[in-house]
């Protein structure tokens, strides 16, 4: 058997919670600095980023990520930021990816709703050809933005709706965001076919998970790991099979949790809750999904059975077609096979 780290990073994968800007990488957060030097706070060098993502909590974070935001300003930018996304998700194996994309943050910002969907639409085509990943969209609503960037959200998802778009979401701060005022636009959203993927239970307790699996629908939930804390909860959401989306380096980063040596997943994975593991905004937090997948396998004590099953099951929660996630689960039980031998 190889060594854990060389086998994850072969390991074929699915990434279902990763957001779009902040998968931007360092390069070309500085280049777009660069481009817009004088009217932003962002660095313009790829050396001092690391400092301006230290994060001294969930508020300063959301703070900064706007500051990255603020660096996309065309339909040419939005295209390099999904490709080179794409490009990045492609070297660590991944063959499918749901991507987090807040489209109200760039209309609101003078990019016309049309050319924002072509670009991201164009950069998946192009993506698929050029790296043979496929990448499909979660249009996410800004919760700190109120209700009507719910409706604006909506309005895009229903008028525009790419080919890539699959579901729909909310993210932005929890504190003071209840989610039951998102229920006529999560709605809305699921009878036009997307399903529900809010972000819940990250900064807040067990209580914004109920009930964003009550008012929302909710089919995974992003993040969840305040579940762990109401064994009611973490038995529904094992019976049920509703996944959530564990980011633990973005959990400690943005101080939601206090150490990786006191994450949650263990105690959910122990539960029977079905898991997924996931970057969230990779290069802000300084990680990579198959650093991920390295975490997961220390906090849970497994090895490459282990961390095929969490690729598994990965697959298993997806959007994915029924025939697409065959394909990926053969090729991950091949490549298991392969390194057994």
């Amino acid at each position: 058997m190889t060594d854990l780290s060389t086998f994850i990073a072969g390991l074929p994968k699915v990434e279902l919670h990763v957001h779009h800007v902040g998968s931007a990488s360092p390069r070309i957060v500085a280049e777009l600095a660069a481009r817009h030097e004088g009217r932003t706070p962002v660095p313009a060098d790829p050396a001092a980023l690391a400092d301006y993502f230290e994060f001294r909590d969930f508020a300063h974070f959301i703070e900064v990520y706007l500051s990255v935001v603020d660096l996309i300003r065309d339909q040419e930018d939005v295209w390099i930021l999904t490709h080179e996304v794409a490009r990045e998700l492609a070297r660590q194996q991944v063959r499918y990816a749901e991507l987090t994309i807040t489209p109200y943050s760039h209309v609101r910002r003078g990019i016309p709703a049309p050319a924002f969907c072509e670009a991201i639409e164009d950069a998946r085509k192009r993506a698929e050809a050029d790296f043979g990943i496929e990448l499909r969209w979660c249009f996410d609503i800004p919760g700190e933005a109120g209700l009507a960037s719910a409706e604006e959200t909506l309005r895009i998802a229903l008028e525009e709706h790419p080919d890539g778009l699959v579901s729909f979401g909310l993210g932005g701060p929890e504190i003071g965001v209840p989610r039951p005022q998102f229920k006529p636009y999560f709605d809305q959203a699921r009878a036009a076919g997307l399903r529900s993927v809010p972000h819940a239970g990250e900064t807040t307790g067990p209580q914004t998970v109920w009930d964003a699996l009550r008012d929302l629908g909710a089919e995974r939930i992003g993040h969840g790991i305040a579940a762990a804390d109401d064994p009611e909860l973490m038995a529904y959401l094992a019976e049920r099979r509703i996944a959530l989306e564990v980011c633990p380096t973005s959990n400690v980063r943005t101080r939601a949790v206090a150490s990786l040596d006191e994450h949650p997943l263990p105690r959910l994975v122990e539960a029977g809750v079905l898991v997924t593991v996931n970057s969230d905004d990779p290069p802000m937090f300084g990680t990579t999904l198959n650093d991920e997948y390295a975490v997961a396998a220390r906090l849970l004590g497994v090895g490459p059975e282990g961390i095929a099953a969490l690729a598994r099951d990965a697959v298993n929660a997806s959007f994915l077609d029924p025939a697409g996630k065959e394909r990926i689960v053969a090729e991950i039980d091949a490549y298991l096979a392969a390194a057994r031998s």
